[in-house]
């Protein structure tokens, strides 16, 4: 039998790609998953439109502006500021986050609302808490830290890493483990279940539709793929709450300042246009 060139790399290459494939570990996996979902570029804005269904088909939106600047280039600390429009109830509502990664340190949250006039810290213990009556948490808008949790390849497919996260502190959430299948090629994780205690799944967020964003870094043209719709379902109820993102720019320079105090009660332009 003729041994070609072209032979040896079709039997050697699954055996490559297998080892490329096994090379990283679920932790490893889980850090690029985190950059891709929150870290990407200095800094983002963009508007949501948020559609709440319960379990009878009655609809509540909700349309806010919301920005992110990452604190440092570490993927560490980061600055959120949302600021709702829709409906009447909650129009000039904001909710900022200062996220702090170091386990240690809890995050600084403040809640801005307008009826009131009333600027109230939200305590840590919140942050799994419904993020304005929807099906995401208020930790889901601002992340996880990988640091919270064990994690281990469960499995792959030829599209995804299927990794299960277990919480370090069990006590401190409401569901044992986790399972997030991330994209082999984006690293984005494209969707993530929630267990309960005898392997229930009691929540699941799934990425719909993905865009590649141009933007400008370190005088570059660059594309950051974005997650533009997606979906929290809350399996026990039977609710289930839309997010759609649009009008999204990456690097457009605003300052920290934007995310302190003194901008609750009246947002700078960067943030209401």
């Amino acid at each position: 039998m003729k041994v070609t060139l072209t032979s040896i790399i079709c039997i050697l290459l699954p055996a490559i790609l297998y080892a490329g494939e096994g090379s990283m570990t679920a932790t490893e996996i889980v850090i690029r998953a985190n950059h891709m979902a929150l870290y990407q570029g200095q800094d983002t804005k963009g508007s949501v439109r948020m559609e709440i269904e319960d379990n009878q088909g009655r609809i509540r939106c909700r349309a806010f502006n919301i920005l992110r600047k990452n604190a440092d280039t570490k993927d560490r600390d980061q600055l959120y500021f949302t600021y709702f429009q829709a409906p009447a109830d909650v129009r000039k509502m904001v909710f900022m986050v200062h996220k702090h990664a170091a386990l240690e340190v809890d995050d600084d949250r403040w809640l801005y609302m307008p009826s009131l006039d009333l600027v109230k810290r939200i305590a840590a213990g919140d942050k799994r808490t419904s993020f304005v009556g929807s099906d995401f948490l208020y930790e889901d808008i601002s992340g996880r830290s990988p640091e919270e949790d064990r994690h281990e390849l469960a499995g792959t497919t030829d599209r995804f890493y299927e990794i299960k996260s277990i919480p370090k502190n069990p006590g401190s959430v409401e569901f044992e483990y986790s399972i997030s299948y991330v994209d082999k090629q984006t690293f984005m994780p494209m969707k993530m279940a929630y267990y309960k205690r005898g392997d229930l799944c009691a929540r699941v967020i799934e990425v719909m539709k993905l865009e590649n964003i141009e933007a400008r870094e370190d005088n570059r043209k660059v594309v950051y793929p974005t997650a533009v719709l997606t979906v929290a379902r809350n399996l026990e109820t039977g609710s289930r709450t839309t997010m759609a993102f649009s009008k999204i720019r990456y690097n457009t320079g605003f300052g920290a300042d934007l995310f302190t105090e003194r901008y609750l009660r009246r947002p700078s332009r960067d943030v209401v246009r």
